[in-house]
């Protein structure tokens, strides 16, 4: 393990919270939660266990590059966060919360004629109240069971009563129902026994807990051990939909609660003179000459604003040259803004250190933008690099400001990432090689990542082909031989100049 990691694993709180782990290219490969986030994460890397692993945690524990976390209040906080993050970044090591299932809510509206607790998985702006999301979905249908007993809701699903109603209440006749379909109980009363059941959900509910208690007790003493045990899983069951938790928003890493509080102390760390209310993000990916792309993400009031990202492919620069790629895509970035009247951002954000910004520095002034604040943000260090300033900036990694600036960069590294494997795979799905007998999906992909190109393959030795994961001499021998046969060389044509993402 990494010096790196090995003192992050360190220094872990003993707190409840999530752990997100990171491959190479800064995608999560892995989310998980914990009770005690420090021996939780411990357990992964002591050596003792080693002996234990299965195939699939080896190779999640081989991928590991990087590791963040979040402190939560509570376990049932932790699981609600762990589904979100799993369902917005769909890890390849999870299985569980993969689907489009969201937590459960409870829903009440005490504007219907006759209000009722509805359970939902969707807010919505009807003007009703919404209670939640709770983590435990079992928890939470046993509470609602035991608020509707107690204070004697309806469960019929009609608003208005029909004649089915007024002939006859079954919930009144067994007394689970204070029936004001039929006019038993006066529809104004029976909407305060509704706000008492909210109080309820909100965790107002000692009165509920003291009675289930007494019952539990009495039902012990007279040696309906089945009946207390019941009444004492409806006491657990309670207590945890009583805890109360947050809801999380999507693109939950690197981030707090308040983006606004963030924004400010982002603002004062680099001497603003406000908070920076729109920022702009540039990340370069490729991994040999072909398919270099560029990624900007917009992020205002500190929240992603999707309709404003932007990708690009790199056109005008010569081989792996990061320095020259970022030049080109700040140029037609804010050409663009000069041109067509585009909002100019509060801070501009390189993903780079010195070389990088000075490109960007440089063709802004070029383009009369100089006025504009623009910084690089190393990764290694995490270091923030100012123009005119011969020293970084290195904020503490507890810092709010500085989970701003991970936040809006990871992004834009996950869409540069993404866009790069969008163009890979299209050049795949109609690459020559697909002709090639003994040429799998896996092998074709190691040899367009190595070489780049199929001319650049066509161009290679046998023994350079076999240096290959996955290809043997005997098969670099095949695709040598393949291409000596005539076989015409067609590269895809894919993609435009920028493309927004909608």
């Amino acid at each position: 393990m990494a010096d790196r990691l090995r003192r992050k694993v360190s220094e872990l709180p003993h707190k409840p919270g999530v752990y997100v782990y990171k491959d190479r290219l800064n995608r999560v490969i892995y989310v998980g939660k914990a009770r005690d986030l420090h021996k939780r994460v411990s357990q992964y890397f002591h050596p003792s266990r080693r002996h234990g692993w299965d195939v699939k945690l080896k190779a999640l524990l081989d991928s590991i590059w990087d590791m963040e976390h979040h402190v939560v209040r509570s376990e049932p906080e932790a699981l609600l966060l762990e589904g979100k993050l799993i369902k917005e970044y769909r890890p390849k090591y999870n299985i569980s919360f993969r689907d489009d299932k969201k937590f459960l809510m409870v829903k009440v509206n005490l504007d219907d004629p006759i209000p009722r607790l509805i359970l939902t998985r969707i807010k919505k702006n009807d003007g009703a109240r919404y209670f939640g999301p709770f983590a435990h979905s079992g928890a939470l249908r046993t509470t609602m069971e035991i608020i509707k007993k107690r204070f004697r809701l309806r469960s019929c699903r009609a608003y208005e009563p029909g004649e089915m109603e007024y002939k006859h209440c079954l919930n009144h006749a067994i007394k689970i129902c204070s029936a004001p379909c039929v006019g038993v109980i006066s529809r104004e009363d029976y909407k305060q026994s509704m706000i008492q059941a909210c109080e309820a959900l909100e965790g107002n509910n000692e009165e509920i807990l003291i009675e289930l208690k007494d019952s539990m007790e009495a039902a012990a003493a007279r040696l309906d051990f089945e009946k207390a045990t019941e009444l004492r899983n409806a006491i657990e069951d309670l207590k945890k939909t009583a805890q109360h938790t947050r809801k999380f928003e999507r693109n939950f890493l690197n981030i707090t609660i308040d983006p606004a509080r963030d924004l400010g102390a982002l603002g004062e760390a680099l001497g603003l003179a406000l908070p920076p209310k729109i920022m702009e993000c540039f990340d370069i990916s490729n991994i040999s000459d072909t398919h270099i792309v560029a990624s900007m993400v917009c992020f205002q009031d500190g929240k992603p604003s999707r309709d404003d990202y932007r990708r690009y492919r790199i056109s005008g620069v010569d081989g792996q040259n990061d320095f020259a790629s970022m030049a080109e895509v700040i140029r037609r970035r804010y050409s663009r803004v000069l041109t067509q009247k585009i909002r100019r951002p509060d801070l501009i954000i390189v993903d780079g250190g010195k070389g990088q910004l000075g490109m960007a520095v440089q063709e802004l002034t070029s383009l009369g933008l100089d006025g504009i604040p623009v910084i690089g943000l190393a990764k290694e260090f995490e270091e923030i690099h100012r123009p005119g300033e011969s020293l970084p900036l290195r904020l503490p990694e507890n810092s709010g400001a500085l989970k701003m600036l991970q936040r809006i960069r990871d992004e834009a590294h996950r869409v540069a990432n993404g866009y790069h494997q969008l163009l890979l795979k299209k050049r795949i799905a109609e690459s020559l090689l697909d002709d090639i007998p003994g040429i799998s999906q896996t092998r074709k992909v190691n040899l367009l990542r190595e070489f780049g190109s199929i001319q650049k393959i066509r161009d290679s030795t046998p023994t350079q082909i076999a240096e290959v994961d996955g290809i043997g001499k005997k098969l670099a021998q095949e695709i040598y031989d393949w291409f000596r046969k005539g076989s015409p060389v067609v590269e895809a044509k894919i993609g435009s100049d920028a493309l927004p993402l909608g």
